[in-house]
């Protein structure tokens, strides 16, 4: 295409971090005149906390996109004469997601953005351009997401029914209830032995699908009117919001409401404990958000990496917001009080295996969308070509006697970036896995991990005892002060570099008597200060959180 791409606002990363604080008071403005609309609407006194739990992460990531968008074109606007754009339109309902879950899928899609871009130009460039309008049709929009409600759940009607069944018998003829674990991210052996250690017995709980509601542009015709002659964008995000609020919290939001209430899940817990889930899970926000109001106490559990590491993330603030008690892999923060370290939740252990006798190098790489979608200190939009040229350059830095030897896990999702097709064209012989493979068939036939980004994969490969090297540019991988000495340690002794040539020297220094760097002194010792703060592994884990829960539960 002939086409010239206009700079990334958010590549100037002071204004990533200052425009992510200036949305926060957006969200935080929006999500209390939410809370009132919703009440209203709804006949209903709910509270904030209430209306924070079950909508706030759709809210701030909805805002975060549109002003992404809306920042775009006002670039746009100012480096070019536009004077026509052509429109494509479609039913208004078309992309109005069910609930959260829906919306994740929806919004990575070029329908979607397409639409919402259109309707920023229609809405708030209407006097100053001319439009060519394309009418489609419903069956013409190529939908490339999926609706993960019909992945999520692997249970047929009758498996759901018959759970429903027993788990009714068991609620009658079990033990008490007061503690609900679900999506705990524990391993099921260790969350049997937090069960019994609560006095309850293990239970599978049946986690029905919300029914898909009909969008009513009826009662979408209102405004959060928050209207401001200084800030345009707020004017614009006052009037979206009703139109593309998900039906689960508008026009389904009773059935949302009723579903929950014939759940089997207990009536009166004193106390839930969840981790994934709490951010996309509609059913579990609803019934947590609900609990809450009644004085049950709602413990989470970190459920991944970047948390209590990256220098900001709407994700971890949104959960230390809602969370009674918060959960750490082991870090602890002075700024907040709820968040208690009790070890790697995910308890991730070795694997018997003895690295220094295996031959290959295993690189991991990560990809997000080519759309902004969640702000948190990592590569953003198109800021993953830059992320994508550094693992090239480090593959290039490689012997050819390692190269033959590497292998390339790609990210499982691709989000239209041909990352196999762009690993190819650079490297027509190296070994590619495209991440349907389990990751633990790669790791037991390698010497050296290779992690990427600020995950969780570093942690885990930590607590596995496999011999690792990271390496991530720190202009796109921020971290917090906090964690700086812990990586200046890491970096002292070889496992962190912020160049990919670093680290591609290094693995090559260290290869062929890998264990003698891996094993030394000063290595363990870094290696046992960094897991000790960020994913220590401890073997009273159960014990750890039942002391947890139980203190919440006393509280309560």
């Amino acid at each position: 295409m002939n086409a010239e791409v206009i700079p990334y606002h958010w590549d100037d990363r002071n204004k990533l971090y200052s425009d992510y604080q200036y949305l926060n008071i957006i969200y935080e403005n929006m999500l209390k005149a939410l809370t009132n609309q919703l009440n209203e609407i709804h006949s209903v006194d709910h509270s904030l906390r209430y209306w924070r739990i079950l909508i706030g992460p759709w809210l701030a990531y909805f805002i975060q996109m549109v002003f992404d968008r809306w920042s775009m074109l006002n670039s746009a606007f100012k480096s070019y004469d536009i004077n026509c754009c052509k429109i494509l339109l479609t039913v208004d309902n078309t992309f109005i997601p069910k609930d959260h879950d829906e919306f994740n899928n929806m919004c990575i899609d070029d329908n979607w953005n397409e639409m919402i871009y259109g309707q920023l130009l229609k809405e708030y460039r209407k006097d100053h351009i001319d439009f060519e309008y394309i009418t489609i049709k419903n069956d013409q929009v190529e939908n490339t997401y999926r609706d993960n409600g019909l992945i999520r759940s692997s249970l047929s009607s009758l498996k759901q029914s018959l759970l429903s069944a027993i788990n009714k018998y068991k609620y009658w003829m079990n033990s008490s209830d007061d503690y609900f674990l679900i999506k705990t991210y524990l391993p099921s052996a260790i969350e049997d032995e937090l069960l019994l250690r609560l006095g309850q017995k293990p239970k599978l709980w049946e986690t029905p699908q919300i029914p898909k509601i009909e969008a009513n542009m009826g009662m979408r015709k209102w405004i959060i009117d928050k209207y401001s002659e200084f800030d345009e964008f707020l004017n614009v995000i006052g009037r979206m919001i009703p139109f593309h609020i998900p039906t689960a919290y508008l026009e389904g939001y009773n059935s949302l409401v009723n579903l929950i209430e014939n759940l089997t899940w207990p009536k009166k817990p004193k106390c839930i404990f969840a981790s994934n889930g709490i951010q996309t899970l509609d059913l579990l926000k609803a019934w947590a958000a609900q609990k809450t109001e009644n004085g049950t106490a709602l413990i989470i559990g970190q459920h991944g990496g970047h948390y209590g590491i990256g220098l900001w993330s709407f994700e971890e603030d949104h959960e230390i917001s809602i969370s009674d008690r918060y959960l750490s892999w082991g870090w602890s923060d002075p700024d907040q009080p709820k968040v208690y370290p009790v070890g790697q939740i995910k308890n991730v252990r070795p694997l018997g295996i003895n690295h220094a006798e295996q031959s290959k190098l295993l690189l991991v790489t990560n990809v997000d969308s080519r759309y902004s979608y969640r702000m948190y200190s990592y590569t953003v939009s198109s800021q993953w070509l830059e992320y994508l040229e550094d693992q090239f350059i480090f593959t290039e830095n490689l012997s050819p006697m390692i190269l033959n030897e590497m292998t390339v896990r790609l990210y499982p999702t691709d989000y239209r970036w041909c990352q196999e097709k762009r690993w190819s064209d650079r490297f027509p012989n190296l070994t590619l896995d495209v991440g349907r493979k389990n990751i633990n068939e790669l790791i037991t036939k390698s010497r050296v991990f290779v992690s990427t980004c600020n995950g969780a994969t570093y942690l885990e490969t930590f607590t596995m005892d496999i011999p690792t090297v990271i390496f991530w540019n720190p202009k796109h991988w921020e971290i917090r002060n906090a964690a700086i000495p812990y990586f200046d340690e890491l970096k002292q002794v070889g496992i962190f570099h912020e160049t990919p040539e670093s680290a591609a020297i290094h693995v090559s220094e260290v290869w062929d008597d890998i264990y003698s760097w891996w094993k030394s002194k000063p290595v363990r010792n870094a290696l046992d200060q960094f897991k000790s703060q960020y994913c220590n592994i401890d073997c009273n884990l159960a014990g750890n959180i039942e002391a947890e829960l139980r203190a919440e539960f006393n509280k309560s």
